[in-house]
């Protein structure tokens, strides 16, 4: 039974030695391998001495750095993606804006990008969707924001635009009314004025 022991106690012993031995061999070849591939990804920069400079990440959803062109925007609006996403429905119609208390405040925040990127976590229907391009020649866009009744600029407490988008959006509506590319006829209206006037009615 001793020896039994014993001879338990040194396989015991050597399995453990070998366990300490592996890991710190294993935890070295992981140290360099991570070393030689954080080598690969940072690049040092061979004008500026000391100073390296990181990748930026290519897919950034909330990056509004990019210029995207009206032609892009124009195509984008009569594509399928655009269609699955609204429903035929106008940009604005289902947004929600998000804020504290009750009652919404009077204005619509001043901007939902900052330094190139979206601030919020609840933009406004343009800032969220970067193919959505403010421009005069963009029409079936701002067709969406004038109203069918009167003509004029809805405004964004209906909307939900920032303050920036929506004076954005009065400058390339009047732009695109100046180039006649967007005009409003009121509906002609035959009134009966006998139902007005007693004069009239004999």
């Amino acid at each position: 039974m001793s020896l039994l022991r014993a001879l338990g106690s040194e396989l015991f012993a050597a399995y453990r030695q070998g366990l300490t031995s592996g890991t710190s061999l294993r935890s070295f070849a992981v140290s360099s391998l991570r070393a030689s591939t954080e080598k690969e990804a940072v690049e040092e920069d061979p004008g500026a001495e000391g100073e390296t400079k990181s990748a930026a990440p290519v897919d950034d959803p909330k990056d509004r750095t990019r210029v995207i062109p009206v032609e892009t925007s124009i195509r984008y609006l009569a594509s399928e993606a655009y269609q699955q996403t609204y429903q035929g429905e106008p940009v604005w119609k289902n947004y929600r804006r998000n804020h504290k208390g009750l009652y919404p405040p009077k204005q619509t925040r001043k901007t939902c990008v900052r330094k190139g990127k979206l601030s919020t976590g609840n933009p406004c229907p343009v800032c969220r969707d970067e193919y959505l391009v403010l421009d005069h020649q963009n029409v079936e866009l701002l067709k969406q924001f004038v109203s069918p009744q009167t003509g004029k600029v809805l405004s964004y407490s209906i909307t939900g635009l920032c303050q920036r988008k929506q004076l954005e959006l009065k400058v390339a509506i009047d732009r695109a009314m100046d180039y006649g590319l967007i005009t409003f006829d009121v509906p002609f209206r035959d009134y009966d004025y006998a139902e007005y006037y007693a004069e009239k009615k004999q």
